[in-house]
């Protein structure tokens, strides 16, 4: 009962503190460890002491796979020269480079447990890189690369941290083939595992349609892959992160619609609630960490000055790392948003980046209580992790603010995303012209056309109009229909009360109504998001150009500003966003303005590309091939 209420008072500390934060802008994992410390002075605050094996099966195997199922294999890949030196040659040079300097400073120390220490503090974290970075809105290719990094690290730190305890516990030297044949053997060892579960797994799911099972077999993935993997004498944490890009990636054509949607709302829960917890678990771990430092009789000055060098050697090593691999080893390709090369800028906020957390933490518990300064150990980490985490943390912000990286744009977002949209449209609509010739009595097809340009048509209002008072079309609708499905929702409950109908009907009805309204809120949450980030650029990002965009010009000038011409024309004031012709400049409406008169234009003239013309939009739209420029 004792414990219950415990996880239950943690659990509620971690809401509420993560709410306010979010009230108040401010970043919750530096709030969540300075309160956990603070706490943990308190009297009658019971000790929480973290084990490894909680840390390293109970906490990072669901951390590490709800990440990966997160994480794009598509940029993974792209950018996986990056990643690899960072979460193994990093990693590598770090943990020399701390053994180096902790030896020297702190005199009593073995090379053992030097190379300890090094490997403890050497893997940055995905958790608290990530959620920083997000927070505050970074570009998505240094978060790829940071979450990439902090899911492979691991591994290397894990093999590492091994080796010196091994070499700790005998007489003999380090023999530099066999730890390569450790590495190699946990590396190999944790992928092919990882490949094995995403084929059991992705079998089981091809026969499983009950989103409950299937959300069941989720959850039990990344443990029985990380045991499996620990078995063999590989890396566990390896197998977890391979199975869960490889299940994400497969996950729309191995799993249904309603599976993928309670697999993602419930790692998300699953993700919000440990890895928050893991930051105020951080904290809670000061006093009796130090009181363990205080009776091992090891000299005040000597910790502290230990704690302080290792942390400046972490910050400082990463740094001196990513500069040379960045010019001499990567050279990155053009950004795909941006088509452009990363900056300087890119890479000093990627060095400054490195965060640790939860790995540290586990890597540091998993140091045998016979190492010797076990407990200064573990304080340096904790120093570290908290360090980062507040040093680098709070002045991250700060940095990419002063260096002027572009956040990601919900403006180009909501661009992308209705020429995607436009794009599979097309692709179902050729395939509905297949059956043009089926006998169609009820006129579907029809209906499913009016469908698709529906879907369509709202995609491309979000991009901004001529009078932003005014509602657009599917903004009127989302709007009434919320209020509809409120109406109908209290009848429907009022018929629930005289207990004349099933409770089963009855619950499928609001399950019903639940989803409609669950889709109207999350297009009105993108909606806020995109009026928010008004920074357009005009940029589509991923879109290839056609030959027609090609072509046209950037800009034609317009015969006539700010209205359609011809609406005005038939007499109407009634369209939504305004369009410009790149071969004649004719002025007209979208496709979600009652006339439709730009397409109406394209049909007519048979020009093929328009332009937006809408205040700062420099978007363009082939017609002819569907395309955005």
């Amino acid at each position: 009962m004792h414990l219950v209420l415990l996880l239950a008072a943690m659990a509620v500390v971690v809401i509420v503190v993560v709410e306010v934060c979010r009230r108040l802008d401010l970043p919750a994992p530096i709030v969540l460890v300075a309160l956990g410390a603070a706490a943990s002075f308190v009297p009658h605050v019971p000790q929480i002491h973290l084990t490894a094996e909680v840390v390293l099966v109970g906490l990072l195997p669901p951390l590490l796979y709800s990440a990966a199922l997160q994480t794009s294999l598509v940029d993974f890949n792209a950018n996986r020269r990056a990643i690899l030196l960072l979460s193994i040659g990093l990693v590598a040079f770090t943990t020399v480079g701390v053994a180096v300097v902790a030896y020297n400073v702190f005199p009593t120390i073995t090379w053992p447990g030097a190379f300890a220490l090094g490997a403890v503090v050497a893997p940055p974290d995905a958790v608290s890189a990530t959620a920083i970075a997000r927070r505050i809105g970074i570009p998505r290719r240094i978060v790829t690369i940071l979450e990439g990094e902090s899911l492979l690290n691991d591994a290397t730190a894990l093999v590492a941290l091994r080796t010196a305890i091994g070499v700790a516990g005998s007489a003999a030297t380090v023999s530099w083939p066999l730890v390569g044949w450790d590495f190699l053997r946990a590396a190999v060892g944790g992928v092919l595992v990882g490949i094995a579960m995403y084929v059991v797994v992705g079998a089981a799911r091809r026969r499983v349609t009950d989103p409950v099972i299937d959300t069941s077999l989720s959850l039990i993935t990344p443990f029985v892959a990380y045991v499996a993997g620990e078995r063999i004498e590989g890396s566990g944490v390896l197998a977890v992160v391979i199975a869960g890009l490889l299940l994400g990636h497969r996950s729309p054509v191995l799993q249904t619609a309603s599976s993928r949607i309670a697999e993602r709302l419930n790692w998300r829960t699953i993700s919000f609630v440990l890895e928050n917890s893991v930051f105020l678990l951080i904290g809670l771990q000061a006093r009796w960490i130090i009181a363990d430092v205080a009776d091992s009789g090891v000299p005040r000055s000597d910790v502290v000055e230990l704690c302080v060098a290792t942390f400046v050697a972490v910050v400082v090593l990463r740094l001196v790392w990513v500069f040379p691999a960045r010019y001499l080893l990567v050279r990155p390709g053009p950004d795909n948003e941006t088509g452009k090369h990363p900056s300087w800028q890119h890479t000093t906020v990627l060095g400054w980046a490195g965060m640790r957390g939860v790995v540290t933490l586990a890597a540091a518990f998993a140091i045998p209580v016979s190492f010797e300064y076990r407990e200064v150990l573990i304080l340096t980490a904790l120093v570290v992790a908290a360090g980062t985490l507040f040093v680098q943390g709070s002045t991250l912000p700060w940095l990419v603010r002063r260096l002027k990286l572009p956040a990601p744009d919900p403006r180009e977002d909501a661009l992308a995303r209705a020429a995607l949209f436009e794009k599979a449209s097309a692709a179902g609509l050729d395939y509905l012209e297949l059956h043009r010739d089926d006998q169609d009595p009820y006129d579907v097809l029809s209906e499913l056309r009016r469908r698709a340009e529906q879907r369509n048509t709202a995609a491309w209002e979000r991009l901004g109009g001529t009078r932003p008072d005014d509602e657009t079309p599917s903004e009127t609708y989302a709007r009434l229909r919320l209020d509809m499905l409120k109406v109908e929702r209290e009848k429907v409950l009022k018929v629930r009360s005289t207990g004349a109908i099933p409770h089963e009907v009855v619950s499928d009805v609001l399950g019903s109504l639940d989803v409609e309204e669950s889709m109207l809120d999350i297009r009105n949450e993108r909606l806020a998001e995109y009026e928010e980030g008004y920074t357009v650029s005009g940029r589509a990002g991923t879109i290839a150009l056609c030959e027609h965009l090609h072509a046209a010009p950037r800009d034609k000038e317009s015969r006539v500003e700010g209205v359609c011409e011809d609406c005005v024309e038939e007499g109407l004031t009634t369209w939504v966003h305004l369009r410009r012709c790149l071969s004649c400049g004719h002025t007209a409406c979208c496709d979600s303005s009652p006339r439709r008169h730009a397409t109406a234009h394209f049909h007519g003239e048979h020009h093929p590309v328009m332009r937006s013309a809408e205040p700062g939009e420099e978007w363009r739209w082939c017609f002819v091939d569907s395309r955005l420029g």
